[in-house]
Order: structure tokens, then sequence, then C-alpha cells
């Protein structure tokens, strides 16, 4: 037990500590300083490069380095490296306009020290460019990402792809782009790589990259994004290691296969030649689970096999015409088909247009058995309602039904009429009623439904009256009407309260007005 004089001399020696200020903070491990100044923008970084020797050699081994927080305060940044370079080198350069400050810093560093991390972000030559990239390369940087904006096309250094430190590379070109290597640099590169994202790549002399992306090349490669690669017709994905692919905004593409054995994510938007005449996607991914197929143009042909651990799915077609061939239609059968083991299936209105003028779909859609979520985004019209009873009737397990009725003013929907309703006489009303025995199992599983855009329309009040009159299991029914409803205030609140009585076969059965 500490005495009463040890307490006292302990009290004393803490304060006469204090009084002497004590720098604790410099004591500590550069590792610990290194992960503490992570979290401050690097012209603060800087800044306490002039404190004292002890801060300055932290600053010049510092090892992530992010200059895009210097985008407001570039001249005040730069002026703190000139301070620092003329306590040390006495390196004087010009530092007025975009990154020509990082190359000194760069100089400036300890010969030992190593880059973690290298962002910047900057409109530059592409000498100077190259420069940067070779400096770092020296380095041993090991996560790289720039965004870059050049007077004239440029190369990708090979340096890049024989960097044996680099783990994550992100180029984003603004225009004009960049090219890159050729094919055979590209495969024997990049051999400890798990991340790699290209944006605007110029590709017109090397149009197939069917060999990039095989098993033996990018052997720890896990997450891939390619943005804009103009002239591509041709991508075979084949990494067998890969997690994580993103594919966007390659119109030009023909022939798109994925095989990946350890695919989780999928991602591809605003792709593929909409004029071409022998287009075809092919995905074989056993353990894919989500998949974001966005505005993309339909192929010719579509194959997706094995996607038994998909769990979430959302499908959305780019459409130039109404004209959509037979065949295509029949792609869209067939895509729709491959995700037949989906829990949550989301599906935009060009997509629900084109079903409902397809009359062999209800013919060839699998079920829909461990679907759980649904959500339709349709314009709602009345050629719709056939391809809407045909999902239902594919989802017979469904939980949760999220329709979102996207109104087009330049289409005439029939609006409510009460005494039509009252003497059953509504052609859509009856055709649910119809179906009623076909969607036996999927009104005896139905929880929730949701509609947004809600609207006086025929249509919508048929399908909410039909839902609450079967729905064996409904517990709640959200009605969400449109903006432009609320300028009808009376009339909204008349159908609200005739809403409410209408026959329901579940008791528990809530509507809800938002």
């Amino acid at each position: 037990m500490e005495t009463r004089s040890a307490k006292k001399k302990r009290l004393l020696k803490t304060e006469n500590e204090t009084e002497t200020g004590e720098d604790w903070i410099s004591d500590l491990p550069d590792a610990v300083l290194h992960h503490i100044l992570f979290l401050l923008p690097i012209k603060s970084i800087a800044q306490t490069s002039v404190l004292s020797k002890r801060w300055r050699s932290i600053w010049s081994s510092f090892p992530d380095l992010d200059f895009t927080t210097t985008t407001n305060s570039v001249g005040h940044f730069s002026s703190t490296i000139i301070k620092y370079s003329s306590t040390r080198k006495r390196v004087h350069s010009p530092l007025a306009q975009g990154v020509d400050f990082i190359i000194p810093v760069l100089a400036l560093r300890d010969k030992n020290s190593d880059l973690r991390i290298l962002r910047f972000c900057a409109q530059l030559s592409f000498s100077r460019l190259n420069s940067l990239i070779r400096c770092a390369v020296r380095r041993n940087v090991q996560e790289f990402d720039i965004e870059v904006a050049t007077d004239d096309y440029f190369n990708l250094p090979r340096c890049v792809t024989t960097c044996e430190s680099l783990r994550v590379f992100k180029l984003k070109s603004r225009y004009p782009g960049f090219r890159l290597p050729p094919l055979s640099i590209m495969k024997s590169g990049f051999q400890s790589l798990h991340t790699l994202s290209l944006s605007l790549v110029i590709l017109y002399q090397q149009s197939s990259l069917v060999d990039l992306f095989t098993e033996s090349s990018f052997p720890l490669l896990k997450k891939l994004s390619l943005d804009a690669c103009f002239g591509l017709k041709n991508l075979k994905v084949g990494c067998r290691g890969l997690e994580d692919l993103t594919l966007e905004n390659c119109f030009q593409l023909n022939d798109l296969n994925i095989l990946g054995g350890k695919l989780e994510r999928l991602r591809v938007a605003s792709c593929f030649d909409a004029y071409s005449s022998n287009s075809l996607v092919k995905i074989e991914a056993p353990r894919l689970k989500i998949i974001l197929w966005e505005y993309n143009a339909i192929t010719e042909s579509s194959c997706l096999e094995n996607l038994n651990s998909l769990h979430e799915a959302s499908v959305g077609f780019f459409v130039l015409h109404d004209d959509i061939t037979v065949t295509k239609r029949w792609s869209i059968s067939n895509f729709l088909t491959g995700l037949s083991h989906v829990e949550s299936l989301t599906l935009e209105s060009q997509c629900v247009e084109i079903l409902s003028k397809n009359k062999h779909f209800t013919s060839v859609l699998n079920p829909f058995n461990k679907l759980k979520t649904l959500e339709l985004r349709t314009g709602f019209n009345k050629h719709n309602i056939p391809a809407l009873a045909c999902l239902f009737r594919s989802s017979s397990n469904l939980h949760t039904l999220i329709i979102k009725i996207a109104n087009d003013y330049k289409i005439e929907r029939r609006q409510w009429n009460r005494e039509l309703w009252d003497l059953s006489n509504s052609g859509e009303e009856q055709y649910w009623d119809l179906q009623s025995q076909a969607l036996k199992f999927f009104l005896h599983n139905l929880k929730v439904v949701k509609i947004q855009g809600f609207s006086e329309c025929e249509n919508d009040i048929s399908l909410a009256k039909f839902l609450l009159k079967h729905g064996k299991v409904l517990e709640e029914m959200i009605i969400c009407p449109g903006h432009y409803n609320s300028r009808d205030t009376h009339r909204r609140e008349r159908i609200k309260s005739q809403m409410m009585e209408f026959s329901r076969a579940s008791s528990n059965a809530k509507i809800a007005f938002q």
C-alpha cells in the first residue's frame, strides 16, 4: 500500500514533469504517429515538419500521401513545402500550378522509406506524369490512386505493370484518355495486384481483351473495374480469385464472357453495341451474390449458368426503339431464367415493358422459388397487366412486393369510378379475379405490399383491391401517392376512406397512406 510520503513524492514528480513541458507524443513510435497523422489532411501533416528534427523525420517517412486533400489550398501547402525544403536541402522549385510540388516532396523523403499510399488529382503533361509514376514505383508504392487530364493521349508506363510492391492501382483519366501497353507486357505483369480500376482507356488497336484477364494472369486480383473502354468489342474475364467486377460505359462491347469461381458481385452498366446482330453475354459464377444489370443494350444471346448463390439482382435494359427482334426477346427471357435462384429481384420499367410484348414469356419463364422480395418499376398501363400476373405466378413464395409506378403523362389512364367498382364491371378487376386460382400460392405467402406513385387510376386501384381481397396472410399495404395527386386533396381523402372499406381476406391486413 502506498504511504502518504510516497504518494506526495509521486505527485510532486508528476507536477515537475508537467512544468518542464516534456513531449510525450514525440516519444511515440513512428508507426503510431503515422497512424495518428493519417487522420489529418496532408497540409496539416506537412506543417508538423517545422516543429523539430523529430517531426521532420516523421514527415519525411510518412507513408500515406494523399494530395487530393490539397485541392483548395495548393498555394499554402506549397509554401509549407518550400519552407521545409530550405531548412534541409535548399530545394527551390516553382510550385505555382498543378501538382508540381509532389516531386519535391518525394525527393525529400528518406531513402529507406517506402510509399504505402499515393493519391493525387491534376492536369499535367505526360512527361510530368511519367516522372511521377516512375518516382512512385521506385518508392515501392503499394496503393496508387490517380486522376489525371493530359493534353494528348498517353501510354501507360510499363514500369507500373512490373512493380512488385503494387497492390492497388486506380487510374482515372479524363479526356482524351490513355493506351495500355502491349498485351504481352500486361499479361506478364501485375503479379501482386489485388485491385485494378481503369477509366477512359483507348483500345481501338486492342479491341479484344479475351486473353488478358485469364486464370494465369492477375493471380491475386480480387477487384476489377473497367470504365469507358473505347474500342473494346470482346472481353473475357476468368481470373480465378476475382470477387468483384464492374464494367461501365463500354458502348461498343459485343461479346462478354465471365467465368468466375469466386466472383460475388457483378455490375454491368451502359454497355453493349445496340446495333450489333450477333452480340452475346455468358456468365458462369456459382458464388455470385449480387448482379446489377443497369441500362444495357439487349444482346442477341444470353446465357447465365450456375448462379445458385444469388441473393440480389437488378435488371434494366436500354432500348433504342420499340421494334425488338424475336431473338432479343428470347434473350431477355433466358437472362431472367438464369436468375431463377435469386432472393431479391428488381426489374426496371423498360424490362417490364419488353416482357409485356413477349407473347412467349409466360411459357418459358422459370419459377423464382427462392424469391422473397420483388420490386417492379413500371408505367402500369393496361398491356402490362398480363406480364405482372406472370411474374406473380412465378413468385409463389414472395414475402414483399414493391411497385414503383412511373406515370407517363402522354398516356391516358382511366380514372376511378365508384359506381364502376361496385358493379364489378372493370375489365382490370375482372382480369385479376380470374387469376385468383392461378395465383393461389402467391396470395397465400404475400405479407407486405408497397405501391409508390399510386394514383386514382383504374389499374392501380384494381390491383390494390385484388390483393386485399385475396391476400390470405397480408399484413400491411403501404400506399404512397404520386406528387401530382397532392393538388386535389379532397379527392385523395375520399379515395382513402373508400379504400378502407374494401373487403380483406386477412384480418391482420392494415392499410397505411404515406
